[in-house]
C-alpha cells in the first residue's frame, strides 16, 4: 500500500514539472533553459524511480537535450509521405537539431487506449465446472432437472 502512495506522489511531481515547463514557455518563449531544466528534472526522477510516462508526454520531450517540443516555439513539425498510404510527422528540435519521426496513422490506437488494456475491463476467469454443469442441466422453461443430462439421454433411449 505504501508503494502505491509513493508512486502517486512521484507522478504528481512529474505532472507538476511538466506543467511548469509548459507554463514557463507560454509566458516567456525566450526562457527555454528553465523549461529544459524542468524537463530534465522530470526525466531524471522518472528514471530514478523507474516510472513509465504516458507516450504523449514522451513524444513532447527531446531525447537529446530534454527540451520541451512545442511546434513553432522550440520545434518544427513537417508532414512527410513515404508512399500513398504511410504518413509520418517529423519533429525537429530547434535547440539541438535532433529529429523524431512519428508514424501518422489516423486508424492507429495505442495499446494503452484500447479497452482490453484497462484493468477494470479485464474478463473474469471462467466459472468452475460445477456452474457450467448446472447451466447445462437447466430445462428450457428455467427449471433444473433432478437427473444429470447424461442420465436423461440414456433414459430416453
Amino acid at each position: 500500500m505504501a508503494s502505491q502512495t509513493k508512486d502517486k506522489e512521484a507522478y504528481q511531481r512529474l505532472n507538476y514539472l511538466y506543467q511548469a515547463a509548459h507554463c514557463v514557455l507560454s509566458q516567456t518563449p525566450e526562457n527555454v533553459e528553465l523549461a529544459r531544466f524542468y524537463c530534465f528534472t522530470q526525466r531524471t526522477i522518472a528514471r530514478r524511480l523507474v516510472l513509465r510516462q504516458d507516450p504523449s508526454v514522451k513524444r513532447q520531450l527531446c531525447k537529446k537535450c530534454c527540451s520541451l517540443l512545442i511546434p513553432g516555439v522550440t520545434a518544427t513539425t513537417r508532414q512527410r509521405r513515404k508512399n500513398s498510404k504511410t504518413r509520418f510527422t517529423v519533429v525537429k528540435c530547434l535547440s539541438c537539431g535532433q529529429s523524431k519521426t512519428l508514424l501518422n496513422n489516423p486508424d492507429y490506437c495505442l495499446w494503452v487506449d484500447r479497452p482490453e488494456a484497462q484493468m477494470e475491463q479485464q474478463k473474469r476467469p471462467d466459472p468452475g465446472p460445477s456452474l457450467k454443469k448446472q447451466l447445462k442441466d437447466t430445462k428450457p422453461d428455467g427449471s433444473v432437472s433432478s437427473k444429470p443430462s447424461a442420465e436423461l439421454n440414456t433414459a430416453s433411449t
